[in-house]
């Protein structure tokens, strides 16, 4: 099944694409349950490491067959030439988006994103996103300090977000809270991946730097990644259904005002 170009997508539709959400669950038949679930109320399915270090590449391979796109969150850090190594079979694995930390060096990304094209080019792969990490959503000023981070979360998020750039990633990953920091300093161009995510009926759980899909829509992020609320709830498609509107109606009143 081949997705529609996003240009020919009605407004739900392309409120849909924006909607990210995590296969966080520790077995391929909690994994399959849920995709059949969402398959169709979701833009994209993020497989992170608690079911990749189960599953493993074959989850990928699942997902792309039933012509879902995939986004991999497995965060590489390492030195320059281990990640860039990893990257390319990310890439040949399919996946619409990967990750990597933006702390983990400029020559980190700029060397992932120079291999990353050049294979895409050679072996005629579509090309992914690439998104730098920021700061972890779980993380909070005093974390920051107690790893010698004293700039404060807002400076370091900025810091590694015009590095990313500079360095050739296609965007970032970073809390609803500094997306517009990142926008005055990297410009539109950047896709800002967001988690962090929790509509005002949801329980905060883990993360620290929070809001809701609308105003995370606009503040400018792109894509935005809810997991629990949705996981969590009676009914999970009544609750992606409801985040889908609350995205639409953000890029509507946003296209209003300008």
């Amino acid at each position: 099944m081949k997705k529609v170009s996003s240009t020919r997508l009605n407004p739900l539709e392309r409120a849909r694409e924006r909607l990210i959400f995590p296969l966080d669950v520790p077995t391929t038949a909690e994994a399959e349950e849920l995709i059949t679930a969402l398959s169709g109320e979701v833009g994209m399915f993020k497989v992170g490491k608690q079911l990749f270090m189960h599953a493993g590449p074959d989850v990928i391979r699942h997902l792309r067959d039933r012509g879902e796109d995939v986004f991999l969150d497995l965060k590489f850090h390492d030195i320059p030439r281990t990640v860039a190594r990893a990257s390319l079979e990310a890439t040949r694995l399919g996946v619409k988006m990967f990750t990597l930390h933006a702390s983990g060096s400029f020559e980190m990304m700029r060397m992932t994103a120079q291999q990353v094209r050049q294979a895409c080019r050679r072996e005629n792969l579509e090309r992914p996103t690439i998104l730098a990490v920021t700061v972890l959503t779980s993380l909070s000023g005093e974390d920051l300090k107690m790893v010698g981070v004293r700039s404060g979360i807002m400076p370091q998020v900025t810091r590694l977000a015009k590095l990313a750039r500079e360095a050739g990633m296609n965007g970032v990953v970073a809390s609803p809270l500094e997306v517009e920091e990142i926008r005055k300093a990297c410009g539109r161009r950047l896709t800002i991946v967001t988690p962090g995510i929790r509509p005002l009926s949801s329980d905060v759980e883990d993360q620290k730097r929070v809001t809701t899909p609308g105003d995370a829509i606009r503040a400018g992020s792109d894509y935005l990644v809810v997991g629990s609320p949705i996981r969590n709830a009676d009914d999970p498609v009544r609750a992606a259904r409801e985040i889908v509107e609350e995205i639409a109606d953000a890029m509507r009143r946003g296209r209003a005002r300008r």
